[in-house]
């Protein structure tokens, strides 16, 4: 429906001395923070694709003839953008005649609905790690981006190493065990690989927990003297658009904006305008098209926590 001059009688009484709107700050841009957003991705390709090829084993001893051993294919993953769009109408008498020059800037909110939604589903992969997630794209695994069912294309034994979801809430000796499985997983031939989790991301409502574990210097809630091991070791990413106030994640941020994370802009945000010829009633619009998805997941251990 289009803003009627009926509807904002505010707006057109010079009695008001001020009107405020659009008065709340939008919360701080975290994509770059936690993508790879892909250089390479052009206009004219509907989806863009993503592969791994898996690493050797570990050499094994000469026994008098060389060992030729097999590196394998890994999981493909197609990325899609899609379309977001958001208009507002306004009646050109409003727009006319209004005070404060409020209606003017009112395309402004497009721009900040179109910012939110972008923060939104940059918080996707977070609060959707445990359910396998179809929205922008689809990995050939088949299994969440938080699983204890992850698998490879090698063959080799997924006992050790595969499992990076846990359901532990977060505390000091939490935190040790996520980093001690962290460093511990494997790659698609079940061989150690370099894992460096540096990074814990946590909602609103687990901060204090969390910043006593990264910056008490002593052992944390205990009267012991000891030293806390984990004393400036992670840096605390608190983010509001996560939904569940108890889950929380252990990150390998080089990994993770290495080959982790992968982000797709088309088109990170247009508007136009147009006014309706016979109506008089004038039109913006804001378009967009993006989509994000995971590739690897060996840079995160989530925690669901009930």
């Amino acid at each position: 429906m289009a803003l009627l001059s009926a509807d904002f009688a505010d707006l057109l009484d010079v009695r008001f001395r001020k009107i405020w709107d659009e008065r709340f700050e939008s919360l701080p841009d975290m994509i770059d923070k936690f993508y790879y957003r892909d250089p390479g991705s052009k206009p004219g390709r509907n989806t863009e694709r993503y592969s791994t090829i898996g690493t050797l084993p570990e050499m094994g001893l000469f026994g008098g003839s060389v060992t030729y051993n097999d590196a394998f294919q890994g999981y493909d993953v197609s990325i899609t953008p899609l379309q977001f769009a958001e208009g507002i109408q306004v009646q050109r008498t409003l727009f006319d005649d209004e005070q404060f020059n409020i209606i003017d800037k009112k395309p402004k909110g497009l721009a900040n609905a179109l910012y939110r939604r972008r923060q939104t589903d940059g918080a996707r992969p977070f609060n959707n790690a445990f359910s396998v997630d179809t929205l922008f794209y689809s990995h050939t695994e088949g299994v969440a981006l938080s699983s204890n069912s992850h698998t490879t294309t090698s063959g080799a034994s997924t006992t050790t190493g595969f499992d990076n979801f846990d359901t532990t809430a977060l505390s000091a000796v939490s935190v040790e065990a996520n980093r001690v499985k962290m460093v511990d997983f494997r790659g698609d031939q079940a061989e150690r690989i370099s894992v460096m989790p540096n990074a814990i991301l946590i909602p609103p409502a687990r901060y204090a927990e969390a910043y006593e574990i990264a910056a008490s210097q002593g052992k944390v809630d205990t009267a012991n003297n000891n030293a806390n091991v984990h004393y400036g070791q992670y840096e605390l990413l608190e983010w509001n658009y996560l939904t569940d106030t108890n889950n929380w994640f252990m990150l390998d941020m080089t990994m993770m904006k290495d080959f982790g994370l992968i982000w797709i802009d088309r088109n990170a945000g247009e508007f136009a305008f147009v006014e309706d010829f016979d109506t008089l009633v004038g039109k913006w619009r804001a378009y967009g098209r993006w989509a994000n998805g995971h590739v690897e997941w060996r840079w995160v251990n989530a925690n669901q926590v009930s």
